[in-house]
């Protein structure tokens, strides 16, 4: 299913066949010259080798897969009605989008975090580019009332940070990271850090909780977009050698003297930092979750990938039983800008197929009288339609959209936009359109101003991108949710949803579009 023109020659890895012919199954020019000088991905990894595993240029992008599956979520439609209303009273002059409410919350204890928008960021850990957009995805996230996900790996990469005996005892980054969201922090939202095999060895997740005040701590198994540890690039040498020091994986080995002088000489520019794997069992995770508990973390939450079935099930099984308060599943297709890139589009359950079976074995433990954590889905989710059909197809178990790619967009278009104004460089033409400063080009700087007055000057143009985009989609799924006569999140249902070909009504268990309703026909037509 993967489309022809990706497969061995990709943008996103700088690559191209020489030729428009290319052999759909193995992506290779149909006539392979000799003479070539080498642009296909089998040619170039003859000279760069594993540089070519990963997008281009790493650190600098996001990337999302670009395999076409057999189902998406594309492939249903929301339903309409032109009768009732839940949620509010059925009145024409009452029952209008605005009054929607898209509000909902997180967690299933005291501490439960409300979001103004069923939306929290995906983990945005210690690569350059979450690192240079946290300012602004931070405060954005912050005024718009959704959680942000501080990512793996922040403290050890931090080479400011202070570990001693083998734990951090301060890192300026996470530091830094948590005070921006706080500052601006209105009761809506919250900040969760995420932590890995190497975090908890550093002891990360006790320095979040006792030293930086934070409230909740995210477990992660993995992510939908590799099934491997996360891994970033490094282009210095001695700060490759402090990761190794650290406890990391970096290769090629930073302290070997032929290494070394290879990378001196300039004939390769980068080591590869890796993270290891974890290792689930079900016991370990429970004593984990407890020790969690009293170091003081007030919510728990556990992320997982598009792993197979059964690890699906252990992640949902044992996250009941130890009465988590969320659990992310996240589909492959990735979203991510430091996976491998053959990885990203070959490995793992794409979203629909897994948040399927994230509804069916919640709806068996749910049977059962068995505790349901709040449960969230990630994987290729941008706009407005594709949150409704995500709380759709897992309702009533899902609750939040969790969005990577699609939450860090804004920050850097805004941040951009941003830089051109106070550079006075020239605006795109796009851009330009609407005008040439700040509350002209953003169509909600009016509105922020009037509520934060002369704090408005604080905020980043990369936070007010952010915003602006999220406004945008609270209207988008209003709209949506007063068409479907749902007032309130807590009414959306499968229901709510047909399936436009058999394959995806048999892959989600959405009845196809002619199969629909016809009970309800059938009473009405007697």
């Amino acid at each position: 299913m993967t489309l022809s023109n990706d497969i061995n020659a990709s943008r996103v890895t700088l690559t191209k066949h020489r030729i428009p012919t290319v052999v759909p199954y193995s992506g290779l020019c149909a006539a392979c010259l000799d003479g070539c000088p080498g642009t296909c991905e089998v040619a170039k990894s003859s000279f760069r080798g594993r540089e070519l595993l990963y997008p281009q240029p790493f650190g600098k992008i996001t990337a999302g897969a670009t395999k076409d599956y057999p189902v998406d979520l594309s492939h249903f439609n929301i339903q309409g009605t032109c009768v009732g209303a839940k949620g509010i009273e059925a009145d024409s002059d009452k029952a209008i989008f605005p009054a929607v409410s898209v509000e909902t919350e997180i967690g299933k204890n005291e501490h439960k975090v409300k979001l103004k928008v069923p939306i929290f960021t995906g983990a945005l850990g210690s690569t350059d580019i979450a690192r240079v957009n946290w300012e602004g995805m931070a405060i954005g996230a912050a005024i718009s009332g959704i959680a942000i996900v501080v990512g793996e790996n922040i403290c050890a990469m931090d080479p400011n940070s202070e570990i001693k005996n083998g734990r951090v005892v301060r890192s300026p980054e996470l530091e830094r990271r948590v005070r921006v969201f706080k500052d601006w922090f209105e009761g809506y939202g919250t900040i969760i850090v995420q932590y890995n095999v190497e975090d908890s060895r550093l002891g990360v997740p006790e320095y979040a909780v006792e030293k930086l005040g934070v409230h909740c701590i995210e477990m992660k198994w993995g992510q939908g977009a590799k099934d491997i540890g996360g891994e970033v690039k490094i282009d210095n040498l001695e700060r490759a050698q402090l990761l190794k020091d650290r406890g990391y994986v970096v290769l090629p080995d930073p302290y070997d003297e032929a290494t070394q002088k290879a990378f001196n000489k300039g004939d390769f520019k980068e080591f590869e930092r890796h993270s290891r794997l974890g290792m689930v069992e079900e016991e370990s995770f429970h004593q984990e979750v407890e020790r969690l508990r009293r170091i003081g973390a007030k919510s728990v939450s556990l992320k997982t990938g598009a792993y197979r079935a059964p690890d699906l099930a252990r992640a949902l099984k044992y996250s009941s039983d130890a009465k988590l308060d969320l659990v992310t599943v996240d589909g492959a297709g990735g979203g991510t800008g430091m996976s491998p890139w053959r990885m990203m589009n070959e490995w793992g359950i794409p979203t629909v197929y897994l948040e399927s079976m994230l509804y069916n074995f919640a709806r068996r433990l749910d049977e059962k009288g068995a505790y349901i954590p709040s449960l969230a889905i990630a994987g290729g989710f941008s706009l407005e339609d594709h949150i409704f059909k995500g709380l759709a197809l897992g309702a009533p178990y899902v609750q939040a959209i969790c969005m990577g790619r699609a939450t860090m967009i804004p920050a850097m278009v805004g941040k951009h936009i941003g830089l051109a104004i106070s550079n006075g460089t020239p605006l795109a033409k796009n851009v330009a359109a609407y005008g040439n400063d700040i509350q002209h080009i953003f169509i909600t700087a009016e509105k922020l101003k009037e509520k934060y007055g002369a704090d408005f000057v604080k905020i980043p143009p990369a936070a007010i991108g952010m915003y602006t985009f999220l406004d945008r989609i609270s209207a988008g799924l209003q709209q949506l949710m007063a068409g479907a006569r749902k007032f309130t999140l807590q009414y959306i249902g499968r229901e709510d949803l047909i399936a436009l070909t058999r394959e995806a009504a048999e892959v989600s268990g959405i009845p196809y579009v002619m199969d629909a309703d016809q009970k309800e026909v059938e009473q009405i037509l007697g």
